[in-house]
């Protein structure tokens, strides 16, 4: 159960963390914020990217094996990274409508299950 937990709260806070990142791209496109100095977007970014860590933390928390989690760090930044492209790209397709998936990102995310599987492999 405590993996299952750690891979929810690492989607959550890389939900968190695509939107602190880039978000100020979608709302400067969308006239939102394109006269704000570049100070406030970065304070409210972090603003953000204090709900990623409210996640990211207790997630590296119940996933690490220091604290009788399943998994080792080097797994836990694995599935971190799998899970922060993952959800970059469907944001960046469903939401920022910026990019299309093409058959390089496809074959990017088979190269990316290959490393989860050799991480994993005893």
């Amino acid at each position: 159960m405590r993996g299952l937990y750690t891979i929810l709260f690492l989607i959550v806070s890389n939900v968190f963390m695509t939107f602190a990142w880039y978000g100020n791209l979608k709302l400067t496109e969308m006239k939102l914020i394109d006269n704000w100095p570049l100070i406030l977007i970065v304070v409210c970014s972090w603003g953000v990217a204090f709900f990623e860590y409210l996640f990211m933390v207790p997630a590296n928390r119940f996933g690490s094996a220091i604290n009788g989690g399943p998994f080792s760090l080097v797994q836990l930044k694995v599935i971190q990274e799998c899970v922060s492209l993952t959800v970059f790209m469907l944001i960046s397709i469903l939401i920022f409508k910026n990019e299309t998936l093409r058959l390089n990102h496809l074959v990017g995310f088979g190269f990316l299950v290959l490393a989860v599987y050799f991480i994993f492999k005893k």
